[in-house]
């Protein structure tokens, strides 16, 4: 197909319509949702907790969280224990089972079918890069973008695209234009990802919300060697040779 970048090894495509494109025809996905789906995983398996991510809220993700016996993560605003921000799961500890509801990184992560799925950001780039080499020279990274409110439409987040470059700037083989466009963002950003981040329009968000402190996490290169894997629809630490069967 004319959109799906079958031509090259390395290809980048945004959102949910990117997952479905380059999933079918990758050895392996990788979402990238910086800020903060993908670094709060990275944070919470690197712990050694496991992650369910969920498309929803409210009494569908209560059911779920006990139907899988998992605490469910609150918003960062709700005083839950654990949340969608990252600084949250700092204290996390080994074996802690939470369902992570995410609008962006949760739904791909969910979208990708039989194939396998990482979740990429800049703390763990160069580790999910090297894991992900192991799945085969076909490798999809679909940066998540935002939504905008009213219509909920794909809003292409910079954080996350420069997230999809830091992964790309590990990955060998051909790369697609638009993997080179991510990589291409990545290497203009890399000497101050940290002022990047806090002046693109999601990080002056976060810092309007109170919460700087996640966005100095997220801003973290390379400071992780977890790789957080889905298997049987939840979020675990990779053993280097993983093959999932989706969610």
């Amino acid at each position: 197909m004319t959109f799906d970048q079958q031509a090259f090894d390395v290809r980048c495509e945004w959102g949910e319509h990117g997952v479905s494109l380059l999933a079918p025809v990758s050895d392996v996905v990788i979402i990238v949702d910086v800020l903060s789906f993908s670094t709060s995983v990275d944070i919470a398996v690197g712990r050694g907790a496991v992650v369910f991510p969920y498309r929803g809220r409210g009494d569908a993700a209560l059911a779920y969280d006990r139907s899988v016996g998992a605490e469910l993560a609150g918003r960062r605003h709700s005083g839950t224990r654990y949340s969608l921000a990252p600084s949250s799961l700092l204290k996390i500890t080994p074996g802690v089972r939470i369902v992570l509801p995410s609008p962006n990184g949760s739904t791909l992560s969910l979208a990708a079918g039989s194939t396998s799925v990482l979740a990429g950001c800049l703390r763990n780039a160069r580790a999910v890069a090297m894991v992900a080499r192991a799945y085969g020279p076909k490798i999809a990274i679909v940066p998540a973008g935002e939504r905008w409110s009213g219509d909920h439409s794909l809003r292409p987040a910079l954080e996350d695209l420069i997230g999809a470059g830091a992964l790309i700037d590990h990955l060998p083989g051909r790369r697609s234009p638009e993997a080179m466009a991510a990589w291409a963002a990545y290497r203009e950003a890399e000497p101050d990802l940290d002022g990047r981040l806090r002046d693109c329009s999601s990080g002056r968000e976060l810092i309007g919300q109170g919460f700087e402190a996640d966005l100095a996490l997220a801003a973290q290169l390379n400071v992780s060697d977890a790789v957080p894997v889905l298997i049987d629809g939840a979020y675990v630490a990779s053993a280097g040779t993983d093959r999932v069967a989706g969610a």
